[in-house]
């Protein structure tokens, strides 16, 4: 079976481009620095191996048949990629990581979140000067973002998922051999029901004899080996289990149930009306989370793209955002 796909090389798309873009073979030899005779030949031997005509000689100008304009359009695609896969090895032999995974606790703020992710990527876009030094290249890496809920968030980490968990339950206990954890800070929940729910107009403090006969809404956690967390529900209470601290949120402003949220979460439909934060005799919980992240003994040291996450959650502002700014702006 012939291997035509072995004629494809990249010299043998860049003189189908060249004769493309100048219009002619003797334009497109002098271009190359070839003879024109030693292009025909170029031509021809590509053409025998493909076993297709690629143009039509009864034209005096280079025109394509059908096929050569196929090929012109889809090498020119594959020099792109080629260009694009040979300045990535380079920006990764200056240290920076093909592929960095990141697990986000879904209690966290999605804003800060996304403009941490559009500081990062503007590291690659606002690159252009291509004599760069190999260190002094943008990043070559793709970020891979998923949302976790409780244990999910550890065992994303501690099972190799992810390079960065960003939310970590501090509770989680020692960490194993080459798993750093830093503090990121504590977020407090508060109970709220919709308006009209029963229990807005209940005596408070709320006891847990009164709250195990009202639905509580719970977001599921996303563990799959490790045991997963169950936070302020009661033994026998009726459960409404969502996907995400999102969808808690829209269960509780329907009145389907009550539950504990983010106080910056519900701080604003508090505020509106839309929601009431109600006092129960357990008080208000209080999370402490940290983010963690992969740093194996005996590896050559962190990739360039965890370092600058790392520096980003180094800075107070940026742990206080991500806790608290759910929308708008941060207040001074």
């Amino acid at each position: 079976m012939p291997q035509r796909h072995l004629a494809l090389t990249p010299e043998a798309l860049q003189m189908i481009d060249t004769i493309a873009r100048t219009g002619s073979f003797a334009a497109a030899a002098r271009e190359l620095g070839k003879v024109p005779s030693a292009l025909t030949y170029a031509v021809r031997q590509l053409e025998e191996q493909l076993d297709v005509l690629l143009f039509d000689r009864s034209s005096r100008q280079a025109q394509f048949t059908a096929a050569g304009t196929e090929l012109l359009e889809e090498g020119r695609r594959l020099l792109q990629e080629i260009g694009a896969v040979a300045h990535r090895v380079r920006r990764i032999a200056g240290g920076w990581e093909s592929q960095l995974a990141i697990s986000i606790e879904d209690v966290l703020s999605v804003p800060t979140v996304f403009e941490l992710i559009e500081a990062f990527c503007a590291l690659r876009d606002g690159t252009r000067d291509t004599a760069a030094s190999a260190s002094e290249q943008a990043p070559a890496t793709r970020l891979k973002l998923r949302s976790d809920v409780l244990a999910g968030t550890w065992e994303a980490l501690v099972s190799g998922q992810v390079d960065l968990a960003i939310g970590v339950s501090s509770t989680t206990g020692r960490p194993p051999a080459g798993i750093e954890v830093r503090p990121l800070g504590e977020l407090p929940f508060v109970f709220c029901v919709a308006p009209h729910h029963p229990l807005a107009a209940a005596t408070e403090p709320l006891q847990d004899a009164e709250l195990v006969h009202h639905r509580a809404v719970a977001v599921a956690d996303t563990a799959q080996r490790l045991a997963p967390l169950t936070v302020n529900l009661l033994a026998g209470q009726d459960v409404l289990t969502v996907p995400s601290m999102r969808a808690k949120l829209e269960a509780l402003l329907r009145g389907l149930g009550c539950g504990f949220v983010p106080e910056p979460l519900a701080r604003p439909h508090v505020e509106a009306g839309r929601m009431v934060r109600k006092a129960t005799a357990r008080g208000d919980h209080l999370a402490s989370l940290s983010y963690a992240w992969r740093a194996e003994r005996g590896a050559p040291g962190l990739g360039r793209a965890l370092q600058w996450w790392l520096e980003q959650l180094d800075h107070p502002q940026t742990r206080r955002a991500l806790l608290e700014r759910h929308a708008g702006r941060l207040a001074p």
